[in-house]
């Protein structure tokens, strides 16, 4: 009973970047699940991974460099028409500039600046976190 939803459970590792108060987000590509948004680089777990392995390829596959994985900031789910989303948020700093490999757009977000981009449902708790709301100059 309830087991159903665990048939549409997609396990997802995302890296928080920093650099000088800036957060590195990408935008997702054209023809993916919520194609537009913006979101922090990383993708689902291959069978077998750990969160550390499929960051680790994923930062490489996306961004062209060599990353090394931090401590979980966050761990939260998501349910979305058709499918749940578990999302683990990790700190991560990367070994050389990065790259958009996958030809997406790319951008060093001032943290105070997160609430105005677009962004999945699923990572509200996660800017939040970033960026507390009553330390936003906008909100009020």
């Amino acid at each position: 009973m309830g087991a159903k939803r665990d048939e549409t459970l997609v396990v997802v590792v995302a890296a928080v970047i920093e650099r000088a108060d800036r957060i590195l987000v990408t935008e997702r590509q054209p023809g993916t699940h919520l194609s537009g948004y913006w979101e922090f680089p990383g993708g689902k777990i291959e069978p077998g991974e750990t969160h550390v392995e499929c960051l680790e390829r994923e930062i490489r596959e996306e961004l062209g460099v060599v990353s090394e994985v931090g401590p979980e900031l966050l761990s939260t789910r998501f349910e979305y028409p058709g499918r749940t989303v578990e999302l683990h948020f990790r700190r991560c700093v990367l070994r050389g500039e990065p790259t958009p490999m996958l030809g997406q757009r790319m951008e060093w977000v001032p943290r105070d600046q997160l609430h105005a981009l677009l962004f999945p449902p699923a990572d509200r708790e996660l800017i939040d976190l970033l960026a507390p709301p009553e330390s936003n100059t906008e909100a009020g």
